[in-house]
C-alpha cells in the first residue's frame, strides 16, 4: 500500500521535495537553492534548465532520505512561483531564454502600450488582473518581442510556454517524450489571459498580446491525475495528481477552505489570501481577484489576495548586498539589540510596489535617518516593514470582504523570527497564529494530489489535521500602533514617482 504523497515546491530560491505521511505529517525532504540572475535592474532571471535539474535531484534526496521507493508514494503534487514564465522548444526541450521571474520589472513599457486603451484596469473585469509586469502575460510578450527568432518559431508552433508548474510537469511526465502540457487555474489565473468566469484563455486578450494560442498549456482543476511519471524517472509510474500555484498552495495547507478563511505566507514576497467561496468579488481597493482552487470537477473556489513583492528577500538583501549579516538568522538578533526602530523606515520597493499601491515607479528607499541610527534599527526596520505591508493588505482585504479578519494564520520561513510575528500581532491588533506543520505550501500541493487518487477522503478529513503551534497576541497600545502606521504611509509615498523614462 501507498503510505506517502511527495510534494515538488518550486519556489523562487529554492526547488524543494517533501513526503508527507496520512497525518500531513513531513517524512523526509530535499532542497537546492538556484542561481539568482540580475543582468540589468528591474531584471530577474532563472536558469530553468538549472530548475529541471535540481528538481530530479531533490526528489532523490527525499526518497533516500525516507528510505523510500517509487512504491511507497501515491501521487506527486507540484506548487511553484506563480508568474515566473518560461518558453521552451516542444521538439528539444530547451528554454529559448532564461526565465523571467515574477519580481522582474523590465515589462513597465508594455503595460504603459496595453494600457493606452482603456487604463491599468483593461482586463480586470475579466481576469482579476490589472495590467502590470508582475503577471505572466507582460513577461510573455516580452520574450516574442525581444529574443532573437522567437516570434517565428512560436507562430510555427515549435514553442510552448508555461509556468513552472508547467514546466516542471512537462519534463516529469516525458519532456520530448510525451510529456503532459498543462497547468491549473491557480496559475493561469495569474497570466491575465484566463477569464474567471470561464476557466478558459480569453481569445480576445492572446489576440490584444499577440500571442500564438499554440503555446498555452491545456487549463485543468487543482486536483486530478494529468498523467504518470515518465519511466526514465526515479518516480516512474507514479501519477501527478495535483498542481496549486504557490499561495493558493500554502491557503489549501493551511485548511482554509471555507469563505472567509484566510492565510499570510512570509516569504521572498508576502501574500495575504482570503478565501470568497464560489464568489468572484472584485477588489475596489487594490487587491486582485484569483482562483483559489478548483478539485476536480466541482466548482471553483475564489479568492482576494494581497501580494507584496519583496519581504524575506530583504532580509537576503541586508545578507548579500549590503553585506550587513552573515546569515538570515542574524537579523533577528540585531534587532532585539534595540527597543525600537529609531524612526527609521524601509519600504521595500524593489520591484516597484505591488498591492494595494500597484506603483511600477516606486522603488525603495530608507527614511528617518540619523546620527543616532545603527545597523540594529535598520535591522529591526527591515522586519517591521514586512509587518506594516502585509497591515496595509489586511486593511484592503477588510475594505473589500466586508468581514473584518478576526485572526490571522500565518506560514512561510519567516514565521520562526518570534520578533516579526508579535510585531506583527501588534500592528494588525489581531491574533497571529502559526500551525505546528509550517510547510503548508508543499503540504498543500501534497493534498491536491492526495484527494485525486483517493489517500484523502474530503476536505474534512485535511483539515482535522490543521493544528495550532503558536499564537501571539497583540499588545502594542492603540495610540502608538497609530503613530507607528502614520510614519510608515508617510515613507511609503517617499518611494512615488522615482522612475522617468531615462530611469529604471
Amino acid at each position: 500500500m501507498n503510505k506517502y504523497v511527495i510534494a515538488i515546491d518550486q519556489g523562487t530560491t529554492s526547488s524543494r521535495a517533501i513526503v508527507f505521511d496520512h497525518a500531513g505529517t513531513p517524512v523526509s525532504s530535499g532542497q537546492l537553492e538556484h542561481r539568482q540572475i540580475f543582468e540589468h535592474p528591474g531584471w530577474v532571471e532563472h536558469d530553468a534548465g538549472e530548475i529541471w535539474r535540481h528538481v530530479r535531484e531533490v526528489i532523490a534526496v527525499a526518497l533516500a532520505g525516507g528510505n523510500l521507493t517509487r512504491h511507497d508514494i501515491a501521487a506527486v503534487g507540484i506548487t511553484n512561483q506563480r508568474e515566473t514564465t518560461v518558453v521552451w522548444d516542444r521538439h528539444t526541450g530547451e528554454p529559448v531564454a532564461n526565465a523571467i521571474v515574477w519580481q522582474d520589472t523590465r515589462t513597465r513599457d508594455i503595460v504603459d502600450e496595453l494600457a493606452a486603451d482603456g487604463g491599468t484596469d483593461r482586463y480586470k473585469e475579466r481576469t482579476g488582473l490589472p495590467l502590470a509586469p508582475y503577471f505572466s502575460g507582460t513577461k510573455l510578450k516580452w520574450i516574442l518581442e525581444n529574443v532573437p527568432g522567437v516570434r517565428e518559431r512560436a507562430e510555427a508552433g515549435d514553442l510552448l510556454f508555461g509556468t513552472t508548474d508547467t514546466w516542471v510537469t512537462w519534463n516529469l511526465t516525458g519532456g520530448t517524450k510525451g510529456g503532459v502540457h498543462v497547468t491549473d487555474v491557480t496559475n493561469a489565473s495569474r497570466t491575465l489571459f484566463m477569464a474567471l468566469a470561464t476557466l478558459r484563455w480569453d481569445e480576445e486578450i492572446l489576440a490584444d498580446f499577440g500571442i500564438p494560442r499554440s503555446m498555452l498549456p491545456q487549463i485543468r482543476s487543482s486536483s486530478e491525475v494529468y498523467g504518470q511519471v515518465h519511466s526514465s524517472q526515479l518516480l516512474r509510474g507514479v501519477p501527478v495528481a495535483g498542481i496549486l500555484g504557490d499561495q493558493q498552495a500554502a491557503t489549501f495547507g493551511q485548511a482554509a477552505f471555507g469563505e472567509g478563511g484566510a492565510k499570510n505566507t512570509y516569504g521572498t514576497g508576502c501574500f495575504l489570501v482570503f478565501n470568497t467561496g464560489e464568489r468572484i468579488v472584485a477588489s475596489e481597493n487594490g487587491l486582485i481577484t484569483t482562483v483559489a482552487y478548483k478539485l476536480g470537477d466541482a466548482a471553483p473556489v475564489y479568492a482576494l489576495e494581497g501580494s507584496i513583492a519583496v519581504a524575506g528577500s530583504l532580509v537576503q538583501w541586508l545578507r548579500d548586498n549590503l553585506g550587513m549579516i552573515s546569515t538570515a538568522a542574524e537579523v533577528e538578533e540585531l534587532a532585539a539589540g534595540v527597543p525600537d526602530n529609531g524612526g527609521v523606515y524601509i519600504v521595500p520597493a524593489f520591484s516597484g510596489l505591488f498591492a494595494p499601491h500597484w506603483r511600477a515607479d516606486a522603488r525603495g528607499v530608507i527614511v528617518g535617518l540619523t546620527r543616532f541610527a545603527d545597523k540594529r534599527h535598520i535591522a529591526r526596520a527591515a522586519l517591521e516593514a514586512t509587518a506594516f505591508q502585509v497591515r496595509e493588505v489586511l486593511d484592503a482585504v477588510n475594505a473589500d470582504a466586508k468581514v473584518p479578519l478576526k485572526e490571522l494564520r500565518v506560514d512561510g520561513g519567516m514565521v520562526a523570527n518570534d520578533a516579526l510575528m508579535q510585531f506583527q500581532a501588534d500592528v494588525l491588533g489581531v491574533p497571529v497564529i502559526r500551525p505546528k506543520v509550517t510547510e503548508t505550501t508543499a503540504l498543500g500541493a501534497a493534498y491536491a494530489a492526495g484527494l485525486a487518487v483517493g489517500f484523502w477522503k474530503d476536505l474534512g478529513e485535511l483539515g482535522s489535521n490543521w493544528s495550532e503551534d503558536k499564537r501571539w497576541e497583540p499588545a502594542m497600545e492603540a495610540g502608538e500602533r497609530d503613530r507607528q502606521l502614520r510614519l510608515w504611509k508617510k515613507a511609503v509615498t517617499r518611494t512615488f514617482d522615482w522612475v522617468d523614462d531615462d530611469v529604471r
